[in-house]
């Protein structure tokens, strides 16, 4: 798995983020959370992810738009040393729960957490 995020990575159906939320789990690692759901992509993707800040937090775009760059970075970087070994391809929403607006630093520790408990709750094959 290389350290990219392109566009085929990316999750955008309305429809499989409803059902990723409705049935989907979920792992957390302050001021993180992961919302996980083992699907199959019809272009044989192994993981489709997608970020998202609360507006209610964060008010204006800006900060919105600069959390979500950070959450990107911060899962671009660990994505090959977590998901190299995943068999079973996987939905991803993560979600930015803090109140106030992170450092990358902050959000690689957390993310480097959140795909450890991740990585534990899934079974291996």
């Amino acid at each position: 798995m290389k350290f990219t995020y392109s566009k085929k990575e990316k999750l955008k159906s309305k429809k499989l983020i409803d059902q990723l939320f409705s049935e989907g789990q979920s792992v957390s690692a302050f001021p993180l959370r992961l919302v996980y759901l083992p699907t199959v992509f019809a272009d044989g993707a192994l993981t489709k992810t997608s970020v998202s800040v609360s507006k209610k937090h964060f008010k204006t775009a800006v900060h919105r738009n600069r959390i979500k760059r950070l959450l990107r970075e911060a899962y671009r970087l660990h994505k090959p040393l977590y998901f190299n070994n995943l068999t079973t391809p996987h939905a991803f929403m993560i979600l930015y729960i803090g109140k106030e607006i992170p450092t990358l630093t902050q959000i690689e520790t957390q993310m480097a957490l959140l795909f450890e408990k991740f990585s534990s709750k899934i079974p291996e094959k």
